[in-house]
């Protein structure tokens, strides 16, 4: 009894240990909801249409006239699992903090620094927001299909 007691206790302290709660954690930060509509709005206003296509809208969120696209990084769609509200905010103010690796092979990537602009003293927090909230809402989740393995 005493054994299972030392170990329920070792790994209740694991978990606890695994909980980051330092100065740098974001435990605790939690932004208002948006306004999908206003996001769309302000997606195509700071041109994140430049680089970015959104699964279904296509023909609606197009670059200005003569402006060539610098890359295609498609947003949106059906996918296993939706970026958490956190992951979209830390992509748009720090974007080269994980690039995916389908992109770090690009002509546009330099020493793994994403190519997106950065935004942080050009956009409100209103407007990151909405934004967050109109690419969340792009999102649809599949189920995950499971592989049915045969019995020998």
């Amino acid at each position: 009894m005493r054994s299972l007691t030392i170990a329920i206790l070792g790994a209740f302290a694991l978990i606890l240990a695994a909980c980051d709660l330092g100065p740098k954690s974001s435990f605790g930060f939690t932004l208002p909801d948006g306004n999908a509509d206003y996001g769309q709005a302000y997606f195509v206003e700071f041109r994140c249409v430049d680089c970015h296509t959104v699964v279904g809208l296509e023909d609606e969120l197009v670059a200005p006239e003569g402006i060539d696209p610098i890359m295609d990084v498609p947003l949106g769609g059906q996918t296993t699992r939706i970026a958490t509200y956190g992951e979209l905010v830390t992509s748009i103010i720090n974007p080269s903090h994980k690039v995916s690796t389908q992109y770090r092979l690009s002509p546009a990537m330099e020493e793994e620094v994403s190519p997106m602009r950065n935004y942080n003293s050009i956009m409100t927090v209103d407007e990151l927001i909405d934004i967050v909230a109109f690419v969340q809402e792009q999102y649809e989740l599949k189920p995950y299909n499971r592989t049915v393995y045969r019995m020998y």
